[in-house]
């Protein structure tokens, strides 16, 4: 700025501060007061000055003028010395960007904008979103991702590379070979399953047909897994024979058993006949289309009647051949032996009608019937092969695990060298435990086995993500339809009313995070599962999806698996002080004292339902205290008196006690038609003239009841006692 420059706006100043004294002159005690303009030799423009005395006492314009010297001697210096710069303005400071893409988890959104799962809901807390229903693996629809990330300052860009990636994926999955040439095939030994209800026999008779005690080994003398044997006939002929379960709980193993055999024997006790479990048997042997043999157990029982058996099968379409059908009925005694051999040529000859062939040449195919962890071999898998030659090396898939054949052993832990169609084999060397009902499949090599893995890996998450966003979904329906109601209802006021409601309505909703909501206090009990076999533990997964009673008490399974109790599964139950159930597994010493240490839980059970029991009186101690009304007597109102204690006028009920007795200390109510009008203390009760406590059945009384007058001629007075009861669990869980 120059000096003409610094001039003028002097001259501004003080032509702002002469009008100022201009506008006060009338209220000022100045007389006289003059005022003319003077040209500056300096810079002739229309400058105002005023006299010394105006001048002097207007502070506001001395301190501006003042200032504004200041600064323009400044600039002056600044200038003459050419280090005159503009203000410094602040740079606009860069949005951080993230890169975003379609179906992303609140997971990797906090993970791509570098923050906390927390801070994530925070940014997600207006949006028009169900925050309860969220969890980090939670799908976000795209509209939240950019919300999320704008209101956090931040800019998003899509990930153009990653979203090309999974387009183009292909599918890498392991399939069935096409059917053989029937030229091709070979006869193989025939896949035989024995189903029935429970305690009829089953194991009993496969000890019976291969010389064996397997029955006397079962926990409580059931059998709760699924066996494969394999049954050599004095003819010479092979069986392999599927021994499963006939408790109510192991539904599943019967429909796996029936579904990958090629003939169901049906035991049924001559004693007991159709039972439950049998008719869920026939059932399933009909879903798969299997022909059945029956076999009429425990024929040597005095009350054996095994024609009353094949009069009862009749009604669920089971014709034996003595009534014109095709099921053929063989009476045998599991226990003494008695026909066991017949059973067996009936078996035989039906196989040899089935025709039964496979291909015992190129990839295995098969499935697995069972699958444990052993602490001596890892993952071991009890399979029968259905299609190839089985040989150690092949590497194998099934389910979302993979395998290369270390060993194999037959029934009695002996190793093979091969497994051909039709036979039962436990394979080891696999990575991961498959589940039971999983079909094997063989592929050339492990980095195909891999490639097979990822695709079905990415076809799991691809329909979790489905069934999240569905859900999602659903809430936003619902939290929208509910809104809906909620202006409906605020129709009418003012908008800034209805605003201000809305606001209070949903508040408190609004500002609970979803950890702080998990860890809210709920009547909840946790627990761990672990079982012996893949199958024990889908039958007890199966029974807990069933509970049904979470207004009593949540049910929280935290954690599964195969195998015995180790730390890990300590670490699991901790936090949320669980209870660790183990089905046919050990905990060792040091594990127990880790625990005991720790304040968990173990408890250990070898049949099923002992540990459903447990189960059952575990969620019974997590239900408060019920109060129940004990009646102590009863009595009936006669006559109606009115005294006056006081200004106040009381009723007296004149009463006759028929059941029990009358304590002043107790609780009464009033009942008139069968309904409780009343519930209270008494004030006073008499027998005659007398104050007393206690009145008993057959004598005579008056009461008068804490502030109630409405009593009348015919009522019911009750006395009874509240106390705290222990309720049990109302779970069934069918069995």
């Amino acid at each position: 700025m120059n000096r003409a420059g610094v001039l003028k706006l002097e001259n501004l100043v003080q032509l702002h501060c002469a009008c100022r004294q201009l506008h006060s002159l009338p209220y000022r005690k100045v007389h006289r007061a003059q005022w003319k303009p003077v040209r500056s030799s300096a810079h002739p423009t229309l400058p105002a000055q005023l006299y010394p005395q105006l001048w002097q006492t207007d502070k506001f314009g001395s301190v501006a003028l003042l200032q504004y010297r200041l600064l323009a001697t400044n600039m002056v210096i600044n200038c003459s010395n050419k280090k005159w710069k503009l203000p410094s303005v602040q740079p606009k400071v860069k949005k951080v960007v993230v890169e975003i893409w379609h179906n992303m988890t609140v997971e990797e959104l906090a993970r791509v904008m570098k923050k906390d799962i927390d801070d994530v809901y925070e940014a997600l807390l207006n949006i028009d979103i169900d925050l309860k229903s969220l969890t980090s693996k939670s799908v976000l629809k795209e509209v939240w991702v950019k919300e999320a990330i704008e209101k956090s300052g931040m800019k998003y860009k899509w990930a153009e590379v990653k979203r090309g990636k999974e387009k183009m994926r292909e599918n890498k999955d392991a399939v069935k070979r096409p059917p053989a040439d029937p030229a091709l095939l070979t006869p193989r030994p025939p896949v035989v399953t024995i189903l029935g209800h429970v305690d009829h026999g089953k194991t009993t008779l496969l000890d019976g047909l291969r010389k064996t005690q397997v029955a006397a080994m079962e926990a409580g003398g059931i059998t709760q897994h699924i066996g494969a044997f394999l049954v050599h006939l004095p003819s010479g002929e092979k069986i392999t024979f599927l021994d499963t379960p006939g408790h109510a709980a192991f539904t599943a193993m019967r429909a796996r058993g029936a579904h990958i055999t090629d003939i169901v024997i049906l035991v049924v006790a001559a004693d007991d006949g159709v039972m439950e479990q049998t008719v869920e048997c026939i059932h399933h042997a009909k879903n798969a289309k299997v022909p059945i043999i029956l076999a009429i157990n425990k024929c040597d029982k005095p009350e054996a009647d095994p024609e009353k058996v094949k009069k009862e099968l009749l009604a669920y379409d089971v014709v034996c051949e003595d009534y014109g059908g095709d099921v053929q009925a063989v009476n045998i005694s599991a226990r003494k032996g008695d026909n066991l051999m017949a059973l067996a040529e009936a078996t035989v000859a039906l196989a040899e009608v089935l025709e039964l062939k496979a291909d015992f040449t190129g990839l295995v195919e098969g499935v697995v019937i069972e699958s444990r962890t052993d602490k001596g071999k890892g993952p071991v898998t009890t399979a029968v092969i259905q299609r190839g030659t089985l040989r150690k090396g092949c590497v194998l898939t099934a389910g979302k695990s993979w395998a290369k054949v270390r060993l194999m052993y037959d029934e009695n832990g002996q190793t093979m060298a091969v497994a051909t169609p039709g036979l039962p084999v436990e394979i080891m060397g696999w990575k991961e435990i498959p589940s039971a009902g999983d079909e094997i499949l063989e592929v050339e090599s492990e980095q195909i086995a891999h490639q097979v893995l990822d695709w079905r890996n990415y076809v799991e998450q691809q329909k979790k993500i489905e069934q999240d966003i569905e859900v999602i979904e659903a809430k936003q329906k619902e939290q929208k339809d509910e809104r809906r109601k909620q202006l409906e209802k605020f129709a009418g006021p003012h908008w800034r009313v209805r605003q201000q409601a809305l606001y209070e309505a949903n508040r408190a909703k609004w500002f609970v995070r979803p950890k702080e909501n998990e860890n809210s206090d709920r009547n909840v009990l946790s627990i761990v599962i672990k079982g012996d076999v893949d199958g024990s533990v889908e039958t007890l997964l199966n029974i807990l999806d069933g509970y049904n009673t979470k207004d009593e008490c949540e049910l929280d399974i935290i954690h599964f698996g195969i195998g015995d109790i180790s730390q890990n599964d300590i670490n699991f139950a901790e936090p949320f002080n669980g209870i660790i159930y183990g089905f046919g597994v050990n905990a060792d010493s040091s594990i127990q004292k880790l625990a005991a240490e720790k304040g968990i839980q173990i408890k250990l059970h070898n049949i099923i339902y002992e540990l459903i029991e447990d189960l059952k009186e575990e969620l019974s101690r997590k239900l408060p205290l019920a109060v129940h009304e004990l009646e102590i007597g009863e009595a009936s109102v006669l006559a109606i008196f009115y005294v006056t204690v006081g200004k106040k006028k009381v009723a007296v009920a004149g009463c006759i006690v028929e059941e029990g007795q009358l304590n002043r200390k107790m609780k009464f109510k009033v009942i008139r038609n069968g309904d409780v009008i009343w519930k209270g203390l008494s004030t006073s009760l008499k027998h005659f003239k007398d104050d007393v406590q206690v009145v008993k059945a057959g004598m005579e009384c008056g009461i008068s009841l804490d502030n109630y007058t409405d009593i009348k001629i015919g009522d019911q007075i009750m006395c009874y006692e509240e106390k705290e009861v222990k309720e049990s669990s109302s779970w069934d869980p069918g069995f």
